[in-house]
């Protein structure tokens, strides 16, 4: 291949080819050349970047978050069609560039102070010796798929946040005169008058027609619309259905708890401590002080080293076996100096909980339980793979599972909410099983599929029932009654309004509900802060009130019948000085916390403008194992020259 090119080179082909580059390099420049290449990063923002390896594993921490919250398994497909994926991407561009930020201007805590705060951290301790351990901590990165320099550079960015969080918490409180406006905005007070609207005020609706209940439903088709429903036929294989009835051999009972009786026994435990001693002097000396009853930790600390302390531990556990030895041998309470495999060392034996073995008796009702777990797994697995081979050979399911010795079972109609025509729960559904059977044609049929815990099914769709509009027989006392009373409300309405006019328009409020046969209430001392209390006005009436003025009407639904308020404010004072006072010095810390969300905001934003991270969601997309939606979309940024 070599001497091929070599033959090419000397070609007039190539010295074209080679001319054609020497002119476009120097016009254009080498980059503009190659310009256009598609990236392979996430997100970049500035000279940092979160590369696909990165985005996925913060989309797993997200997802099993999300998990954990809603108590069910979220799966990708679920959060990219809420558009999760393109929240977290710009998310972690705002991140990305408020970090960067803090880079360009200086703040960036030092390698020294990253150090000490790991070395702070309990999880990367030693269990023995309490002190840091750099494999420890390498290893835990490892398992949780991060690497040293991905961990300490969140964590230089944690250290650098904090620090400016500290700066501008500590100076900032917000302007008294803030929360005096906000106190006063609470505290006013407004007295109203108002009287309820009811049906009898307006005239009576007659009954709807065919006609018009036709055209309602038409109007309402989306809300009356039935769901589909199927009618599902099903084969299970659980333990639990043959578990119960099989058979344990004592044979077998007793080959267990030979096998398992070294783990059945509980050994002996002891608690121990331990210090290490330079030499035989200094060991003597720490064994006295020990005898008197001296605590460990200081006199470890006088000589320099660490009691080193076992709770509760089993001999296999102390780390020099000698030790370990000697200590078990010990009454409690003893005090000895021990040449161990790893030096000297004196040991004391704090307590001592004596162990168990265990007896066939004892932990037989466990022993056959778990042989009767086996075995029915077993006898499932026989079960279903004799399904299977009928299945696999053209047999139906129905015809599968009489050839296994299974039955079936008939679920449905039933809806992919797995509730029946009367809206209850079906009983002998899970939600793999209603997935399965609703992703079927009608006539189709699964194959076996595992729930999990020894159990699955297969699923028969014997029968799909389209969605519909219920006919008019179904639902037309209900849908007269609905008719009818949005009819009324629409009456009451145009009556309520035509009231509030003439309140406007300067007839008391009393002469009004006169003409409509009502009788004034009136509510004094309405606030912001106790109108959630009044049970007298409704949210609608209670949005009206606040932003109006003295003489002002309104009409809103009323709270306690079928029917529509209508009032007037009466009055509005402003708020007592000491009580003023006291909200206004109450309510500073949670406007102080507001200003600094909002200036948290503010600067993630003054990051993006400065910054201008570059996000690429079709790099996400294929991440997350999915189809890039636009493929020329993602090309890197141009490089200036």
């Amino acid at each position: 291949m070599l001497s091929s090119f070599r033959t090419f080179a000397k070609s007039p082909f190539a010295a074209a080819l080679i001319a054609v580059l020497v002119i476009s390099f120097g016009i254009f420049g080498v980059s503009d050349v190659f310009k256009g290449q598609l990236t392979n990063e996430v997100v970049v923002a500035g000279k940092r970047t979160i590369d696909p390896q990165d985005f996925k594993m913060r989309w797993d921490q997200a997802r099993k978050g999300l998990e954990q919250q809603s108590g069910q398994p979220v799966t990708t497909e679920l959060m990219v069609e809420n558009r999760y994926d393109a929240r977290l991407l710009e998310d972690l561009a705002s991140q990305e560039a408020f970090s960067a930020l803090l880079e360009k201007v200086g703040l960036r805590p030092s390698d020294q102070l990253i150090k000490a705060q790991i070395e702070k951290i309990p999880n990367f301790f030693d269990q023995v010796s309490g002190r840091f351990d750099k494999v420890l901590y390498q290893n835990t990165l490892q398992q949780n798929n991060l690497t040293v320099d991905k961990f300490e550079s969140g964590l230089r960015d944690e250290i650098a946040q904090t620090h400016l969080v500290t700066a501008i918490v500590d100076g900032l409180r917000a302007p008294r005169a803030f929360s005096a406006l906000g106190a006063i905005y609470m505290t006013e007070t407004r007295n109203v008058g108002y009287f309820s609207v009811g049906p009898g005020a307006v005239p009576q609706v007659a009954p709807p027609t065919d006609a018009q209940l036709t055209k309602f439903m038409q109007e309402n088709a989306a809300r009356l619309m039935k769901p589909e429903f199927r009618v599902l036929t099903v084969v299970r294989f659980s333990p639990a259905m043959v578990g119960a009835n099989l058979p344990v051999s004592e044979a077998d009972i007793q080959k267990q708890f030979d096998f398992r009786k070294d783990t059945l026994n509980k050994p002996e435990v002891r608690s121990v401590i331990q210090i290490p001693g330079k030499d035989a002097a200094t060991a003597k000396t720490i064994a006295a002080r020990l005898s008197k009853g001296e605590d460990p930790r200081v006199i470890a600390k006088s000589y320099g080293v660490e009691a080193i302390g076992y709770a509760e531990k089993p001999k296999a556990a102390i780390a020099d076996q000698k030790v370990g030895e000697a200590a078990f041998a010990m009454a409690v309470g003893a005090v000895q100096v021990v040449q161990g495999d790893l030096g000297l060392a004196v040991v004391k034996v704090v307590g001592v909980t004596t162990g168990h073995v265990a007896t066939l008796q004892e932990v037989r009702p466990m022993l056959e339980a778990e042989a009767r777990k086996t075995a029915a797994a077993e006898k499932v697995y026989e079960l279903s793979q004799k399904y299977d081979d009928a299945h696999a050979g053209g047999a139906t399911l129905v015809e599968a599972a009489a050839k296994a010795g299974v039955g079936t079972i008939t679920l449905g109609p039933l809806t992919e909410q797995g509730v029946d025509m009367q809206g209850q729960p079906v009983n002998g559904l899970t939600q793999r099983l209603v997935q399965s059977a609703f992703a079927l044609p009608q006539g189709g049929e699964s194959e076996i599929e595992d729930e999990g815990n020894g159990e699955s099914f297969a699923v028969r769709v014997d029968r799909i029932i389209p969605k519909a509009l219920p006919t008019l027989a179904e639902v037309r006392p209900r849908l007269a009654q609905v008719w009818m009373a949005q009819e009324i409300a629409k009456r009451l309405r145009a009556k309520a309004e035509e009231l509030t006019k003439r309140v406007e328009k300067g007839e008391s409020l009393e002469a009004v509900a006169g003409s409509v046969g009502a009788n004034v209430s009136h509510v004094v001392g309405l606030d912001r802060q106790n109108a959630a209390q009044n049970k007298d006005l409704s949210q609608e009436s209670m949005g009206k009130i606040f932003g109006l003025k003295v003489g002002e009407a309104f009409n809103g639904e009323d709270a306690k019948a079928f029917g529509i308020v209508v009032g007037k404010v009466e009055a509005l004072r402003g708020p007592v000085p000491t009580a003023l006072g006291r909200m206004t010095e109450a309510t500073r810390p949670q406007l102080t916390q507001t200003l600094f969300r909002e200036i948290g905001t503010d600067a993630r934003k003054s990051a993006r403008n400065t910054i201008k991270p570059k996000t690429y969601p079709n790099v996400a997309r294929v991440a997350l194992g999915l189809e890039p939606l636009d493929a020329k979309a993602d090309k890197a940024p141009e490089k200036k020259k």
